[in-house]
Formats: C-alpha cells, sequence, structure tokens
C-alpha cells in the first residue's frame, strides 16, 4: 500500500518547512505498518486555479492527480495562515471538487475506498477549525477519514518558533501520530479487501 502526503506550505524547495517536517512524521510511522509515501510541495508545482482536471497551459495537476489517484492514504498537510489553511491547501482542494462526480467502472465515487488523514502546524490558532474544513472537503470528494484521523501542532500565539524549530518532538504530538498512522493503516487495509458497495443499477 501506498501513501501520498501533500504539503501545502507557502514556502518553496528547498527551505525547511514545519508541515515537511510533521507529514514525514506521519508517513514514516506509516511505514511501520509496511506501507511506502511520498511527500510532495505542491508550491514547487504549476498547480493552476480551476476545478477541472485539466486547466491546460502546463498545468501540473494531472500528473499529481494521476499520484493521487494510485495511492491508498492521503496526507494532507497545511500550515496555519491568519487562522486559515494555506492558499496551496484551498488550491489543492479546489482540483479535489472535479472528483466528485468521477466514478470508477463500478459506478463508485473514484475517492471512495481510500483513506485520507490530515496534518497542521502554525504558531497561533486554528488548527481545529482547519482540521474541520479539511474533514468535510475530503469526506466530500469521497475519501474515509480514520478515527482520531487528524494530527497538529499549535505554537505560542505571536511569537516566533515553529514546529521545525523544536529541539524534540512533542509528546502529545509523537502519541497523536502513532495512533492517526495505526488507525489509517488498518482502515486502508480494509477498505481495500472489502471496498463499499456500489449504488444499485438505475430502475
Amino acid at each position: 500500500m501506498h501513501a501520498l502526503a501533500f504539503n501545502c506550505t507557502l514556502t518553496p524547495s528547498p527551505d525547511a518547512s514545519s508541515t515537511e517536517l510533521l507529514n514525514g512524521q506521519v508517513l514514516e510511522a506509516l511505514a511501520g505498518y509496511g506501507i511506502t509515501g511520498e511527500q510532495i510541495r505542491v508550491v514547487d508545482h504549476d498547480v493552476k486555479p480551476g476545478v477541472l482536471d485539466d486547466m491546460g497551459n502546463g498545468d501540473a495537476w494531472p500528473a499529481l492527480r494521476q499520484k493521487v489517484l494510485d495511492a491508498d492514504i492521503l496526507v494532507f498537510g497545511t500550515p496555519t495562515w491568519m487562522g486559515h489553511m494555506s492558499s496551496i491547501a484551498q488550491r489543492v482542494l479546489e482540483r479535489l471538487d472535479n472528483e466528485l462526480s468521477v466514478t470508477d467502472d463500478a459506478g463508485r465515487q473514484i475517492l471512495a475506498g481510500k483513506v485520507a488523514v490530515t496534518v497542521v502546524v502554525g504558531n497561533e490558532d486554528g488548527a481545529h477549525g482547519i482540521t474541520a474544513d479539511l474533514y468535510q472537503a475530503l469526506v466530500d470528494a469521497g475519501y474515509t477519514v480514520p478515527s482520531q484521523g487528524g494530527v497538529y501542532w499549535n505554537g505560542e500565539a505571536m511569537k516566533t518558533t515553529d514546529y521545525k524549530d523544536l529541539e524534540e518532538t512533542p509528546e502529545q504530538v509523537a502519541s497523536t501520530t502513532a495512533t492517526l498512522a495505526r488507525n489509517a493503516a488498518h482502515l486502508a487495509r480494509l477498505l481495500k479487501e472489502s471496498p463499499y458497495p456500489p449504488p444499485p443499477p438505475s430502475e
């Protein structure tokens, strides 16, 4: 099984990214259950605004979309800006909006049977609201979110310390990450073995 992690930081490579760090810790935890992983920093790719699977003019989304379709688990990571998810994260959700109407050969939503988990970092409040918004959007797109399927870190408000600046991972974050990975791996395997039923034939 394979996990794809989207890092929706506003910071281009090669600069350090707190979202990348926590995403990577989630992927490492999933690896303990035999799940391979890949992380993509979306800002490094020319993802056009829009809600189609291909917006043309060099749009990078079609290649990223194929990775989405090939992955069993999506790790969706975003920093917090002004109490909300990043603009990059919002753009990815807008591109995933196209999948609401795409079905597989059995008539199921194309992303049904795949698992999504969330990662949120920031030195300001907003993680709970962002997580709720991500859950809503990802479930609408067809994903299933496991129990305790989100991990976050909030630094002290109006300070400059970021997650990547910490000397060690806080115990609560590490514990939540471990639970998230365990539940996500379990759910992904269940859905692989027993997919959602297709809709009944239309009369």
